[in-house]
């Protein structure tokens, strides 16, 4: 589940760096310092507002782990390219693969960091055959999925697209087919390329050398803009401290900077500014008094008790949770919450993806037991495309190592697996070989605890008004 891409434009990054200036000579440095505001606030009023910025937070701190990963860490494992390139991946993930949780492992990806500051970008995309699933999702530093390019809209018959960045007002060029706005500065995008089969890799890898992304003024063949100003990237903070230490609210700032404020959030952002959450100043949580930080450490336990409430109550649904600005309404644990069950995945209209971490008795999923899911003759997943289900451990919601090296089953695999009398599919869910007459229709699960990620894309009418359901996993009589 998974991305980035970004478009932007320098009459709109000049401003800020003129406040942060004005403001850098008005305290000596670039970081914050205990305001008025938030010393004359009570620490309730403090832990208040500190919840607000760990809920709002959340997605952008992540987003922003994740990018650092691929765009900017050169050193790193996970490092895919410099921004506004683009990294084909001609192979499937794997257990190596751990930059986000619940990647998926059926359609090769190709990973794109855009920064927008100084112009816009143009992906191309090149012609391939209409039974072929293809997908490029766009999200920006909020982690929203602010529009798509793929088979679902915009068709497989190639083109240009340019994706701009919020201060960007040009007028549509010449041989452009979509012009596509971004919010912030900085996009992730992710592409999808559908794989049939093994032998299908060589034919993914020919698409993929199609797909190019560059600066619009080279697509034009002008001169480039004046570049951007270099940025003083700050090193992320681990998964788990994300969730636990204040320095979540320096990361908070510095993304805060590629973000311009929309206006209905105007009056959340500016209490985030009473607390010190500036855009690209530094938070100093030592410059606090201990009252204080102990009002931040509260206040992102209460934001991290309701994402946990909001799981809690997906009854294994999360389609609600991803999408665009508008269809999220600004609900922000809905989005935080999303980040934390799998960031990047599609807006419920490209892709479901139902989480199956319980058996149909309601007990939390185990390799210490056997279990089944079956689906029935011709009621498989109702999709445009194709559907999967894939093995993740939990909680660290990664690839599962295995002696098959399967780590999912989906429906290109359909005339691999063996039938049952009834002419449906039954599929063996554990740890161990169910044995040899069965393994065509195993998906190996560890030893602890595990979850299974149902993945339905281009889903048709019956899934999306939940006419049909995924069947349930079943402990093994």
């Amino acid at each position: 589940m998974l991305k980035k891409k970004i478009v932007c434009l320098s009459l709109l990054l000049p401003v800020a760096m003129t406040f942060t200036a004005a403001a850098q000579a008005a305290t000596g440095d670039s970081a914050s310092q205990p305001s008025a505001g938030a010393a004359a606030l009570k620490p309730a009023q403090i832990e208040t507002i500190a919840k607000e910025a760990y809920i709002f937070g959340t997605p952008m701190v992540d987003m922003y782990r994740t990018m650092y990963a691929f765009s900017v860490d050169r050193t790193g494992s996970q490092y895919k390219g410099p921004f506004n390139s683009i990294l084909n991946i001609a192979r499937v993930f794997t257990p190596e693969d751990t930059a986000f949780v619940t990647p998926n492992s059926d359609t090769p990806y190709s990973f794109a960091g855009l920064d927008l500051r100084a112009e816009p970008v143009v992906i191309t995309i090149p012609p391939m055959e209409k039974n072929r699933y293809f997908v490029f999702q766009l999200m920006d530093m909020y982690t929203f999925n602010f529009d798509y390019i793929g088979s679902r809209t915009t068709g497989n018959q190639g083109g240009h697209y340019l994706i701009a960045g919020p201060g960007w007002k040009g007028a549509t060029p010449k041989g452009i087919s979509k012009v596509i706005h971004s919010e912030t500065d900085m996009v992730n995008v992710v592409g999808r390329t559908q794989l049939f089969n093994p032998a299908d890799l060589d034919n993914v890898k020919k698409i993929q050398a199609g797909y190019r992304i560059e600066p619009l003024s080279a697509f034009e063949g002008q001169p480039a803009p004046q570049p951007a100003p270099a940025i003083d990237w700050i090193k992320p903070l681990p998964p788990g401290a994300e969730h636990t230490s204040p320095e979540f609210f320096n990361q908070l700032a510095f993304v805060l900077q590629f973000a311009p404020v929309n206006p209905a959030e105007a009056a959340l952002r500016h209490r985030f500014e009473q607390i010190g959450i500036v855009p690209g100043k530094t938070f100093d949580v030592s410059a606090f008094s201990p009252a204080t930080q102990a009002a931040l450490k509260a206040g992102m336990e209460d934001g991290q008790k309701a994402i946990d409430a909001r799981r809690a109550s997906l009854a294994g649904r999360s389609d609600t949770l991803f999408g665009s600005r508008k269809f999220l309404k600004n609900d922000y644990v809905a989005r935080a919450t999303g980040t934390q069950v799998g960031i990047g995945a599609n807006s419920r209209d490209e892709a479901l993806y139902p989480i199956l971490e319980k058996d149909a008795t309601g007990q939390p999923l185990d390799g210490s037991k056997h279990y089944t899911l079956h689906f029935a003759k011709g009621h498989l997943p109702p999709v445009n495309a194709f559907w999967s289900m894939t093995m993740y451990n939990v909680p660290e919601q990664l690839l599962v190592k295995n002696p098959l090296n399967r780590y999912l089953i989906n429906s290109p695999m359909l005339p691999e697996l063996k039938t049952d009398p009834d002419g449906g599919y039954t599929i063996y869910i554990q740890n161990e070989s169910p044995g040899k007459d069965k393994e065509a229709n195993w998906l190996p699960a560890p030893q602890g605890k595990f979850m299974v990620a149902m993945r339905y894309y281009w889903p048709k009418p019956a899934l999306l008004k939940n006419e049909w359901v995924s069947p349930k996993i079943q402990p093994a009589k």
